[in-house]
């Protein structure tokens, strides 16, 4: 738990604390929030006393010291709430919700296993893991499991959901995507599980690191106040442009405007980030991926109102079956919808959406 500058650490009052129950109404909303961590996170690299007293409360709530814990509550209900309702306006959903908390109580299990096959070192009071392996062309660093004063860190929680997913789901494949900066972290923790034998040999472990979203001038996208771009505030201003240019060509009723320009906007956000490798950095570029000409969610979501208006002009949507094509355009719409299923494998194994993108521009301009 940190706070911002100038500010002293308050968690409820006395029978709060008790109870362990969190007041009704979080005393901030997740804009503060936003702006919360990164000056704690600032001052924390300038002053070692305040940096001090957030490392020992982050020590406390991981010990289960009941007014940090009543805080964290809050501040969880009030960021997968916000979570929440971005993905909903994305269409996308989640079968389990589990934080990085929910492993907590695994890590005992997961040291136990560790320390049981003898892979674990003191080294400066931290308890480590080496991981460097003879055939490394570069330095790979020990994995830390817990700091000098006990503390966890993310690798202790990231073995322990292992320990956690391979007892609830045990999966044939699990994937990491965040930054592709976290690449080393990953290496480490990974060979810490096939070490540790936290998962069967032929279970896959696999990271996929994503690049940025950057603007136009190259740099990462940034709100017009300079700060980092919130995905809900990027979805206000796609909207936004989306129903003004909908808007100057008048093209759609005033009733209709707001629910067909957020079609239209999440088609150009989805695609235009899907469309592009993962690993690599894109520019984000509004009115390029707005448009209804090109590689762009649009000019697909253009295509399906075409074919649905053909169909509708032959009786509507039925079983249709693919008759012997009559000219050279049949023909290469035909051998494209041959190619659906290679390219639904081939994304399926590399876990690239992108090939999927790819492969609905080609059938859209069959």
């Amino acid at each position: 738990v940190c706070t911002a500058p100038g500010q002293d650490v308050q968690v409820g009052d006395r029978d709060q604390e008790e109870q362990n129950v969190p007041p009704e109404e979080a005393p901030f909303t997740i804009s503060e929030l936003e702006k919360i961590y990164p000056e704690a996170s600032a001052r924390s690299k300038v002053d070692a006393e305040f940096a001090e007293k957030a490392h020992n409360a982050t020590y406390l709530l991981q010990q289960g010291e009941r007014g940090y814990r009543a805080m964290w509550k809050q501040i969880m209900r009030v960021s997968v709430e916000d979570l929440k309702k971005n993905y909903e306006n994305l269409n996308v959903s989640f079968d389990v919700w589990l934080g990085e908390s929910d492993a907590q109580a695994y890590i005992p299990t997961m040291l136990k296993i560790v320390e049981d096959k003898h892979l674990a070192v003191e080294s400066d009071g931290a308890l480590v893991v080496p991981v460097q392996e003879e055939t490394d062309t570069k330095e790979i660093p020990p994995c830390i499991l817990l700091k000098s004063d006990g503390a966890t860190l993310y690798a202790t929680t990231d073995l322990a959901t292992i320990v956690q997913r391979q007892q609830d789901f045990h999966p044939g494949k699990i994937l990491y995507l965040t930054d592709k900066r976290q690449s080393l972290h990953f290496e480490q923790v990974f060979r810490v599980a096939r070490k540790a034998e936290l998962v069967p040999p032929q279970t896959e472990l696999s990271h996929i690191g994503f690049g940025t979203m950057n603007g136009k001038d190259g740099k990462p996208f940034k709100t017009r106040e300079g700060g980092v771009m919130r995905l809900e505030v990027l979805i206000r201003e796609i909207t936004d442009y989306v129903t003004e240019k909908i808007r100057e060509n008048q093209t759609v009723s005033d009733e209709e405007l707001p629910e067909t320009a957020k079609k239209i906007a999440m088609a150009a956000l989805k695609y235009g980030d899907l469309s592009n490798l993962a690993t690599k950095d894109y520019v984000f570029d509004l009115d390029r991926f707005s448009s209804f000409e090109g590689n762009t969610g649009p000019y697909i979501l253009y295509t399906i109102v075409r074919i649905k208006s053909i169909l509708n002009r032959c009786g509507g949507e039925g079983d249709w079956a693919m008759a012997p094509a009559d000219s050279e355009s049949a023909k290469a719409l035909q051998l494209e919808l041959a190619q659906m299923p290679d390219a639904l494998q081939m994304a399926y194994r590399d876990s690239a959406p992108n090939v999927i993108c790819a492969y609905a521009y080609e059938l859209a301009g069959a």
